[in-house]
C-alpha cells in the first residue's frame, strides 16, 4: 500500500547553488531507487531560520512530495542523518485532507508558473 508523504529538509547555507541542487538530486534518487514516485518538488530557496542551527542563521529549504511504501521513510531519514549538508528534516504522511490540499496547492503553483 502506497502512502502520500511530504518531506521538508533544510540544507546548510554554505553550499553553492550547484551543490544545493546536487544534494536535492541525491535525495530524489534515494526515493526513486526505493520505489517511490515523486509527485511534487519545491525549492523554497535560502530562508532565515527561526533559531540558529549549528551556528547557521539561514538554510536552503526544499520540499518533496512522493508516494511510497512506509519502509522508504526510514531509508530516507537515515540518509538525511548521515549527510552533513542537512541541518534539519521533517517527513510526514499526508492524510486524505492534507493530500487534497497539497494537490490544490500544486495546481495553483503550476498555473502561476504558466501565467508568468
Amino acid at each position: 500500500m502506497l502512502n502520500h508523504y511530504e518531506t521538508v529538509f533544510i540544507l546548510t547555507p554554505v553550499l553553492s547553488d550547484v551543490q544545493m541542487k546536487e544534494a536535492v538530486e541525491k535525495f530524489k534518487t534515494i526515493l526513486t531507487e526505493n520505489g517511490a514516485t515523486i509527485t511534487n518538488e519545491e525549492n523554497w530557496g535560502l530562508r532565515k531560520l527561526q533559531y540558529p542551527i549549528q551556528k547557521k542563521s539561514t538554510g536552503f529549504y526544499s520540499l518533496l512530495q512522493f508516494d511510497a511504501e512506509p519502509t522508504v521513510i526510514a531509508t530516507l531519514e537515515t540518509q538525511f542523518r548521515r549527510d552533513e549538508r542537512v541541518l534539519r528534516f521533517l517527513s510526514f504522511r499526508l492524510d486524505k485532507y492534507a493530500f487534497e490540499y497539497a494537490e490544490k496547492r500544486k495546481n495553483v503553483k503550476s498555473k502561476e508558473v504558466k501565467e508568468n
